[in-house]
């Protein structure tokens, strides 16, 4: 590169957020788990999460039109979506056409990223790339998921730890040294079989498994220790990257997988808990959404002022881990705001759980829209 060329950056100009209103309490899951609000509490740090009425396209679109208003970016003016997410609505076509249709963008580009919980995290370090290297002047990234459907709701080790939900945020190129600055991307391949969700893969069809219906393979103690490894590890390569130290960290903003993992990673990054910032009690486990959802309520609360230093930590299947050090513009207050928003919902969690149980006993003809 000559001295004269111009580094180009990718400005995070726009976040949007989508939670279906229907909260799953503790206390609701006490009454179809042998669990209560003090044993998940002291666990998980978890005490509600959502529970949608609508499908995975629908929670995406809303949040992305809603990242767009506050970018004040047209949707015909996207010029890449990058959909990250392990809950497939569709794998063929992939779902981030179906939010380019949604919006407009027709001379997108569009394609999924699965690294299960990270997948919004290693979608930004894409998307940031293609501005880098000048393929594309803007971006849409989300992360989505829709893990109700696919929960074992038997299972009280892990159907009291996840929940749905999406948020978006847009990419613009610049020429102001902000957005995604380093990153640590990696992964403990040989600790893969620690997380597997049977039953949402291929290669069950082969076994007599109908997909969505699920048996999780959940090693919490290992995945613990790879998760706190993996994430403090990542964040402290990409501090000295960049030269910084845990000092310079406006506020961190982590994957919300489990209170206790969270609190291990903020003591071994020495980033005191006044600069953490936690929903997990709100949401659960939202997968690819988690940062995502947690970065938006950040600047809604004002938590992040004008050039701050963001660290985003986050870990999910495969083991895949990774971190993210970006450096906030001047604008934190959106452009303007999208009259997009979920259709009526009248049927509490337990309901709509009751409801994807009776789909799953009783499958649907083809053609039949799973949330009709």
């Amino acid at each position: 590169m000559s001295a004269s060329a111009k580094i180009i950056h990718a400005a995070i100009t726009g976040w949007g957020k989508c939670l279906p209103p229907a909260v799953l309490t503790n206390h609701d899951l006490s009454t179809i788990l042998d669990t209560s609000d003090e044993w998940i509490v002291s666990r998980t740090g978890i005490r509600e999460r959502r529970i949608s009425h609508v499908g995975l396209e629908e929670l995406a679109w809303v949040a992305a039109a809603r990242a767009l208003a506050a970018a004040g970016l047209a949707g015909a003016e996207v010029e890449l979506i990058v959909f990250g997410t392990c809950s497939h609505e569709d794998q063929v076509p992939n779902m981030a056409s179906a939010i380019q249709l949604r919006i407009g963008a027709q001379q997108a580009a569009a394609f999924d990223i699965n690294t299960a919980c990270t997948s919004f995290l290693y979608g930004l370090s894409t998307a940031t790339a293609l501005i880098r290297t000048g393929v594309v002047r803007n971006a849409l990234v989300i992360g989505a998921e829709l893990i109700s459907p696919f929960m074992d709701w038997s299972n009280r080790d892990v159907a009291v730890l996840f929940g749905d939900g999406a948020a978006a945020v847009v990419l613009e190129a610049s020429g102001r040294e902000e957005g995604l600055l380093a990153e640590k991307l990696g992964c403990y391949a040989e600790a893969r079989e620690t997380l597997r969700v049977e039953g949402m893969g291929g290669r069950y069809a082969n076994r007599g498994v109908l997909y969505g219906v699920t048996r999780w393979q959940f090693a919490g103690q290992e995945i613990f220790k790879r998760a706190v490894q993996g994430m403090s590890g990542a964040c402290e390569s990409v501090l000295q990257r960049r030269g910084l130290t845990a000092g310079d960290i406006d506020l961190l903003v982590p994957h919300q997988a489990n209170l206790r993992i969270i609190e291990a990673v903020a003591r071994r990054a020495q980033v005191p808990p006044a600069r953490v910032y936690l929903n997990i009690h709100r949401y659960g486990n939202m997968s690819a959404a988690t940062v995502a959802v947690a970065l938006c309520e950040a600047l809604e609360e004002a938590r992040v002022r004008p050039g701050a230093w963001l660290l985003l930590p986050g870990f999910g299947g495969g083991l895949s881990y990774c971190a993210h050090l970006v450096r906030w513009g001047e604008r934190v207050a959106p452009r303007g705001t999208s009259t997009a928003t979920l259709p009526h919902n009248d049927k509490s969690a337990l309901e709509l759980l009751a409801e994807l149980h009776e789909r799953k006993l009783r499958p649907r003809p083809p053609g039949v829209p799973p949330f009709s």
